[in-house]
């Protein structure tokens, strides 16, 4: 077949490497470099986990981080175990009987999660404050990395299995039949395909409108900053349920996010940076949860910035057939980079015809639903 992939962001780039491998011949279109700059994956927070209780969630969760190992080491890229905390704060019972029954459902599809109480997760990680958990668990098949390595490692590992890799080229979408057109100076180059894969992040919604399709995505703003931290000190990755905020350990030091914005960001006109706000809360958050117990510890911000993620109605992705020929790969609700190499090879799958995931059909909407934006972490 001849493929075409629109999108160098982790899913795309994953896509066009499984197509290749499978020795399609395949064109990846990415309108920046990559890593992008300022695309989703590579302003991500790396935290790998698949601590989900829905069937089809934990079995994507499971099979992204296999494929983060078995790519580990390679072109710098390196997957590094660490293991995952969320809690619940005393006092937020919402919360807290949310996560009693998450966790039972996870362990039913087989994941490696367990509860943790206060003192234990204390014992084993000295650094952090416990004195406010009412329940935490424990996730054990996680890790964490550098987002924008793995772009850059399967991009060259999709280029030495034959993919062709086109950066700084803005194309356009056409369909009956599906074709890719682009602007070469005073030229126009159309070139049709067996199948189009759309998998441009926040873009993907204008990319797919000017082809006269609507489909249910709305961008959001997130932020998230780096901060100095003992580099020996033993951390894991840590999600406050109560707050809505997570921290992981990082080459700088820690690095901690939220800054949800539940309204509708323009993918390319929307601030760059950390807001002030953001980074003034992230600064009494982590000196409480680390800074209790580590009293040399000050949270001194080395960078604060902000990306973009995509939400749909029902908070699952976009991903399978949406005409003949032309398919979409998006939606991912804050969890795209997380499991990206699963959704990367769902995509290729549905196109070779291999139906993967049914329940992310994209057809299951029209395109014009009226929905709020939400955390896509957010434990409810």
């Amino acid at each position: 077949m001849k493929i075409a992939v629109v999108g160098g962001g982790a899913v795309g780039i994953t896509a066009a490497h499984d197509f290749a491998v499978r020795g399609e011949d395949v064109v990846l279109f990415e309108k920046g470099e990559i890593p992008n700059e300022d695309a989703s994956t590579n302003r991500a927070a790396g935290v790998l986990y698949d601590a989900f209780a829905a069937p089809e969630d934990a079995r994507i969760g499971d099979r992204a981080i296999e494929r983060f190992r078995e790519f580990s080491g390679t072109n710098g890229f390196e997957f590094v175990e660490t293991p995952y905390v969320w809690l619940a704060r005393t006092g937020d019972e919402k919360r807290a009987a949310a996560l009693r029954e998450q966790v039972p459902r996870m362990q039913e599809q087989g994941r490696d999660v367990s509860f943790i109480d206060a003192d234990e997760l204390a014992e084993r990680y000295p650094t952090l404050n416990t004195e406010d958990v009412a329940v935490a668990a424990i996730a054990r098949n996680t890790g964490r990395t550098n987002p924008g390595s793995y772009a850059s490692a399967v991009a060259e590992e999709a280029k030495e299995a034959g993919a062709e890799i086109r950066t700084g080229d803005e194309v356009a979408v056409r369909i009956n039949p599906p074709r890719i057109v682009s602007e070469n100076g005073t030229e126009t180059d159309e070139r049709e395909f067996d199948a189009i894969v759309v998998a441009a992040g926040v873009h993907t919604k204008r990319l797919l409108a000017d082809a006269d399709i609507a489909v249910s995505l709305k961008p959001y703003r997130v932020q998230a900053l780096t901060c100095e931290f003992d580099a020996d000190a033993d951390v894991p990755m840590v999600y406050d349920a109560t707050e809505g905020y997570y921290l992981r350990p990082h080459p700088e030091g820690l690095l901690a996010g939220d800054g949800t914005e539940e309204v509708e960001s323009d993918p390319d006109e929307w601030k760059r940076e950390g807001d002030e706000e953001f980074v003034s809360a992230m600064e009494d958050r982590l000196s409480h949860r680390v800074g209790a117990n580590t009293p040399e510890f000050a949270p001194t911000v080395k960078r604060a910035w902000a990306g973009l993620c995509n939400a749909t109605p029902d908070y699952d992705p976009l991903l399978g057939e949406l005409r003949p020929g032309l398919y979409v790969a998006a939606g991912w609700q804050g969890h795209g980079f997380m499991r990206a190499p699963a959704l990367g090879e769902a995509i290729a799958k549905d196109v070779l015809g291999e139906r993967s995931i049914p329940e992310f059909d994209p057809t299951r909407f029209t395109g014009d639903e009226e929905f709020e934006i939400v955390e896509g972490m957010a434990v409810e």
